[in-house]
């Protein structure tokens, strides 16, 4: 039964190629291996290597380990896929399911082969690994501007070959201008892809840093933290004409900021009119404001 399980699984045109019982293709060397382009065989694992275009430089031990488990008991259910180089075939796609099956102690596995240049090697391997559900931003960022640089797409060209929007390209290209110490949060998982578009508009190094450590102290949310960052973009211009802002209100900026713990953004013309604003980045800051002013919870 498992004999003709595996007759089934290859094909009868590789039966037919092959004329042979076993449909086996485990050397390169093999009298029929230039014969097998696009056709799946069993390919002995030590005849296998890695992908030296792989983008991925980390994998999870205990996702593996639950992988080769399942291998075990259901099979390589999708094959993986190899080019031809000289005496050995080369992973395209799939290293895995590659490493978990010889983490089990499999001796073969299922192949797809096919033709494919070395770039084309480093583009399969790049749209492989971003379209894996499970990459972290900075990953699949990175990838992308590899696939840029290496293969010389524009955005547009890109997105189509990854199917993606140009501008869902550009949304994560831009991450990677934020601080380096940023990119290893959101890589960690610390903060969010939304955390990281909302830092992106801060144009200063220092104050996108802070800004982060705020959002990892006080657990700011995605909302919150563009609301931060939205408040401190709306109070650059009121900086930059604070020469005509009335005395009094200079005189008493930082006694409002002491006391309520947080920047108040304080606005006045030359008749004395003006308003207030407390900013707060989480609901225990929006207490201590009402505690502040004794507004209780009536």
């Amino acid at each position: 039964m498992a004999k003709a399980t595996k007759k089934q699984a290859l094909g009868r045109g590789l039966s037919a190629l092959l004329k042979e019982n076993d449909m086996t293709v485990r050397s390169a060397n093999h009298e029929k291996a230039t014969e097998i382009i696009g056709n799946i065989i069993e390919l002995d694992l030590n005849q296998i290597e890695v992908n030296p275009f792989q983008p991925r430089t980390y994998f999870d031990e205990e996702a593996l380990k639950e992988l080769a488990d399942s291998i075990k008991i259901l099979g390589v259910i999708q094959p993986i896929t190899v080019r031809r180089i000289d005496d050995k075939f080369q992973l395209v796609s799939g290293e895995r399911r590659f490493r978990a099956s010889k983490l089990i102690g499999n001796k073969t596995i299922p192949a797809y082969i096919r033709l494919a240049n070395d770039q084309e090697m480093l583009e399969m391997a790049l749209v492989e690994n971003i379209q894996r559900k499970n990459l972290d931003p900075i990953e699949v960022a990175l990838s992308y501007q590899r696939l840029i640089d290496e293969i010389n797409l524009t955005q547009e060209e890109l997105g189509g070959r990854v199917g993606k929007k140009r501008s869902t390209v550009t949304n994560y290209l831009r991450l990677l201008k934020l601080d380096p110490i940023i990119q290893t949060g959101m890589r960690d998982g610390f903060v969010s892809m939304g955390h990281g578009r909302a830092l992106i508009n801060i144009d200063n190094t220092l104050t996108q840093l802070e800004v982060y450590e705020k959002i990892l102290k006080d657990g700011l949310s995605v909302r919150q933290t563009e609301a931060l960052v939205a408040d401190m973009k709306q109070e650059k211009p009121k900086k930059s004409v604070s020469n005509t802002t009335p005395t009094f209100v200079n005189e008493s900026q930082d006694k409002f900021n002491r006391f309520f713990g947080q920047k108040v953004a304080i606005s006045a013309n030359a008749k004395g009119k003006g308003k207030i604003a407390i900013s707060f980045g989480s609901e225990e800051e929006f207490n201590k404001i009402k505690a502040l002013l004794n507004l209780g919870d009536s």
